[in-house]
């Protein structure tokens, strides 16, 4: 299950590599049924009156603490529809075995870099009928930077658990965007942490458009984003981030945000 020839020359490339419907309907069905379940629950115990703080970014989107988790609320005003749940996976014991499947752990070796791996970071991302926000371009590596100056070596597995098109807010990335590590961040952008568009050749901007069951394996460098959800079908996603085996995960870190000042 390592990364063919091939798909390590791709992932060199390109940052980035797919393989399509590896988890099965069956294997799907309940994934979906879970997380559907645990998003139920997280919004249940969100709402009572002894619920975790709620933080309002500079941006204006509001993050909640809840669950051991972060819950991003969708960005609409009054809406009650969570876009990300992180960390998810200690939340359903389906989804903390999901750490260890060999369809994930055997390609992250490669894509990491090290022959043992462990967890970084974890998200369910549900891009919700209609409501489903985009996200700009940015990389993944300056949301790390700021709880360790190990980011460099985190990669990322995206589990579709839906098809994803382009009408439904598939994912969309410029290869070979992660061969010059940190891009210039948008410093005029409230938090500072997506891209720089004007110094982005976007013309090369690839939609990941694949059927459900299918991963995508990509860099903590790679720059991409997503378009809002404008269809009527789900877009449900979980992102496994893995580095080397023996360091902390993000929840046992300290969070410094004035280190993205540090970055291009």
């Amino acid at each position: 299950m390592r990364l063919t020839p091939e798909e390590r020359r791709a992932y060199a490339a390109d940052g980035f590599v797919v393989r399509e419907r590896i988890f099965f309907p069956a294997e799907l069905e309940q994934l979906r049924a879970t997380a559907e379940d645990v998003a139920a629950r997280v919004i249940e115990r969100a709402e009572r009156p002894d619920a975790g703080p709620s933080v309002t970014l500079a941006d204006g989107h509001r993050m909640q603490f809840s669950s051991s988790t972060v819950i991003q609320w969708e960005w609409a005003e009054g809406s009650r529809e969570i876009r990300l749940i992180e960390p998810f996976t200690h939340l359903h014991p389906c989804f903390d075995a999901l750490w260890t499947d060999p369809r994930f752990v055997e390609p992250m070796k490669d894509a990491v870099g090290s022959e043992t791996v462990g967890p970084y970071t974890c998200k369910m991302n549900l891009k919700r009928p209609r409501e489903g926000s985009a996200f700009p371009w940015h990389q993944d590596y300056p949301y790390w930077y700021i709880f360790t100056h190990d980011a460099g070596a985190v990669a990322t597995v995206m589990l579709f658990l839906d098809d994803a098109t382009a009408a439904n807010g598939a994912m969309r990335v410029l290869p070979g965007s992660h061969r010059h590590g940190p891009v210039p961040r948008d410093r005029a952008e409230p938090t500072k942490f997506p891209a720089d568009v004007s110094k982005l050749d976007t013309s090369r901007e690839r939609v990941v458009e694949v059927p459900a069951g299918s991963a995508l394996f990509f860099s903590c460098f790679l720059v991409h984003r997503s378009a809002p959800n404008d269809s009527t079908l789900q877009r449900r996603t979980v992102l496994l981030s893995y580095q080397p085996a023996g360091r902390p995960r993000q929840s046992e870190l300290q969070w410094h945000p004035e280190r993205v000042d540090e970055l291009p």
